[in-house]
């Protein structure tokens, strides 16, 4: 049996990038499983086995078992290290951020960009996009004012939370949101980019 933790995933998606970096920075070892999601890889039986939701990022434990959903993964990464809190407080803080990243960013500007780049923006998925505008920059607007008096998300220190929340915001012009007013998160992107052991996402497709 393999003592290195096993990830699927999609090398483009910003959910499965969060592992990428956060495995990088914290000097992790893993094996990477590509799974090409548009071609129903994450819906065969024996994906359906690990993961019933069939959902990318997974990962497979050394002990057999598995572990799915982002956010929880990466908690579960970086437990006993700063990266996920020095305290109770700051590791509440942490997650505070992270459920934020999943109910009010993820929904509307990974969803946009999903449309956009995995679909190639079909016309009856129009509306769809406007929807998703107000929400997302609703998510962006309370970045930028956090930001504005703190260098990283959660307790002034780079954490989980922000690379949580570095994934899609990089990424966010994909889906059509336009970061020209965003000054400060344009400054945090660029001291996310500048940590130790920073890896980009890939651009494959």
């Amino acid at each position: 049996m393999s003592q290195k933790i096993e990830i699927y995933g999609d090398s483009i998606s910003g959910n499965c990038y969060k592992l990428q970096l956060a495995c990088a920075q914290l000097a992790l070892d893993y094996i990477w499983h590509e799974v090409d999601i548009l071609a129903g890889e994450s819906r065969t039986e024996e994906f359906l086995a690990m993961n019933p939701n069939g959902r990318v990022p997974l990962v497979a434990l050394p002990d057999g078992r598995f572990l799915s959903e982002s956010n929880a993964i990466l908690s579960y990464l970086a437990d006993g290290n700063e990266f996920a809190g020095r305290d109770r407080y700051e590791a509440a803080n942490i997650l505070r951020w992270m459920f934020f990243e999943q109910y009010s960013h993820e929904p509307y500007i990974a969803t946009s960009r999903f449309i956009i780049r995995y679909l190639g923006r079909p016309a009856d998925r129009e509306g769809d996009l406007e929807a998703r505008q107000d929400g997302g920059y609703m998510a962006l607007d309370v970045m930028e004012k956090e930001l504005t008096e703190h260098d990283f998300i959660a307790n002034d220190a780079y954490s989980i939370a922000d690379i949580a929340l570095y994934a899609y915001t990089r990424v966010a012009d994909e889906g059509g949101f336009d970061l020209g007013g965003y000054p400060q998160i344009r400054a945090w992107l660029q001291r996310v980019e500048k940590q130790d052991r920073f890896v980009p996402m890939s651009d494959r497709h």
